[in-house]
């Protein structure tokens, strides 16, 4: 099996996830894995790519959604029968157009504002741990000028899974991490505005973090909508900018 290092060259917006994502898709269309195959486990995976637990669950996440593997517990994850439907309507995300990245963040205003009033009455000391890594490692990777798009899919799925209803979970696997808006856009840490909106964002994250982990229901509601809503308007001034550059 392909490491990751081996993977062809890619732009600097698409992710170790995309990339094991891109390599297990091809593995299966190639044969190497067919239909009612087990594919190797988590932590098999984890080594022959050479990346995070987060990545390999994220990816089978996306292989999951667009109806190529099946998880089933205790006992792996299986590769479906190809199905000749396409995507599913989840999995149309077209980060770079505008009104597609804005009906799913009117979405996402919806399901995940009760999401971050259910985790602030819910969360478990081990989720709220959870929660406050994802949130430091978004921190550490803005300071390093580094893409942050994927750790902060993995706040606000910490956030979802802290809900202790598992559905909001699958709801954001199903989206996957494409509903991150800024993972249409360019990384630079030499874009002010750029600079500018990962502060803001830092800030928003900040709010969200500090009343679930206080237990402020109302708060954390209205941190997550004020968070979301804000993404909408920014999302499109950043991305007219990014196009004109």
């Amino acid at each position: 099996m392909e490491k990751v290092a081996n993977l062809p060259r890619s732009s600097s917006k698409r992710s170790l996830v995309d990339k094991v994502c891109e390599t297990l898709r091809q593995q299966i269309k190639d044969g190497q894995y067919s239909t009612g195959d087990r594919l190797p486990s988590e932590a098999g995976l984890t080594a022959e790519f050479s990346v995070s637990r987060t990545v390999v669950r994220e990816a089978i996440a996306t292989l999951r959604a667009d109806g190529l593997v099946e998880p089933k517990q205790g006992a792996g994850v299986f590769v479906l029968q190809p199905s000749e439907s396409g995507s599913l309507p989840f999995r149309k995300i077209d980060p770079e157009r505008v009104s597609s990245m804005i009906d799913f963040l009117e979405l996402r205003t919806a399901v995940e504002t009760e999401a971050a009033g259910l985790a602030a009455q819910r969360r478990s000391p081990s989720q709220e741990e959870a929660i406050i890594q994802a949130h430091r490692k978004i921190l550490k990777l803005a300071s390093q000028g580094l893409f942050t798009a994927d750790a902060d899919f993995e706040l606000h799925l910490a956030i979802a899974e802290a809900t202790n209803n598992p559905r909001f979970g699958d709801f954001l696997q199903l989206t996957g991490p494409d509903v991150i808006p800024r993972r249409g856009l360019t990384p630079t840490t030499a874009n002010p505005d750029m600079q500018a909106y990962l502060e803001i964002l830092n800030h928003e994250h900040e709010l969200i973090v500090t009343a679930i982990i206080n237990g402020d229901e109302t708060s954390a509601r209205e941190a997550m909508r004020s968070h979301l809503k804000g993404s909408q308007s920014r999302y499109r001034k950043l991305l007219r900018q990014s196009e004109s550059q």
